[in-house]
């Protein structure tokens, strides 16, 4: 679980491609102070396992369904990602709840600065658009933001200075691909309506005869 506060950014030292699998070889310094093998790490808002690692380094595998479904295909040496570790149980929550189970992925429509602040909307496919809400909370490359506009297939956020200097969204131009992962309750609300409306109805036993029977009249 992650919440969407990115921790440092971090650069590809290696990429080797396989035959549909990548290994991601990062350069790192905070998120590498308490690792372990094993533990947790969001890259660009996917969540990654640690499987080496040195004083300024981790290395991830990033299975062929995780390279199709983000953008993690379209990295390259030299690329700067977001990092998160994964949060701990008795840290301050910022963010909101961020699974790193990125749900697919948008393209930026328009960046344009309004005083300080630089707002981006971003396109989704249909399946990712009925989850935007004005307000809502969205995951854009692993980090956590707040929706301010919404349309059939786009919405739009806005970055302050901090944002746009502390992660890699301040970089990202027009065209470019970043990673979505949309509210977890509110894909957790659809999952439990579609459930429940595809469940058959159980015919109640309880009717005026049943009940009159038993001193209800």
């Amino acid at each position: 679980m992650f919440t969407g506060i990115i921790e440092e950014i971090g650069t590809i030292k290696q990429l080797t491609r396989g035959d549909q699998a990548i290994i991601l070889e990062i350069a790192a310094k905070k998120v590498l102070e308490d690792v372990k093998l094993g533990d947790s790490i969001a890259v660009n808002g996917v969540c990654l396992t640690v499987t080496t690692f040195s004083a300024n380094h981790f290395t991830v595998d990033v299975m062929p369904e995780t390279v199709h479904a983000t953008s993690l295909s379209e990295l390259s040496a030299g690329s700067k990602v977001n990092l998160e570790r994964a949060m701990l149980a008795n840290g301050r929550f910022g963010g909101h709840f961020v699974s790193g189970h990125v749900d697919g992925t948008g393209f930026i429509k328009e960046k344009r600065r309004v005083s300080n602040a630089v707002y981006y909307t971003i396109s989704v496919e249909s399946q990712l658009a009925k989850f935007l809400m004005l307000k809502g909370s969205i995951t854009v490359d692993g980090t956590s933001l707040t929706i301010f506009g919404v349309t059939m297939d786009s919405f739009t956020i806005s970055l302050i200075p901090h944002t746009l200097n502390e992660t890699i969204l301040g970089g990202k131009e027009k065209g470019d691909k970043v990673n979505i992962e949309v509210d977890m309750l509110a894909k957790y609300m659809d999952h439990l309506l579609k459930r429940t409306e595809s469940t058959p109805k159980s015919k109640s036993s309880i009717s005026t005869s049943f009940l009159e029977e038993h001193g209800y009249k």
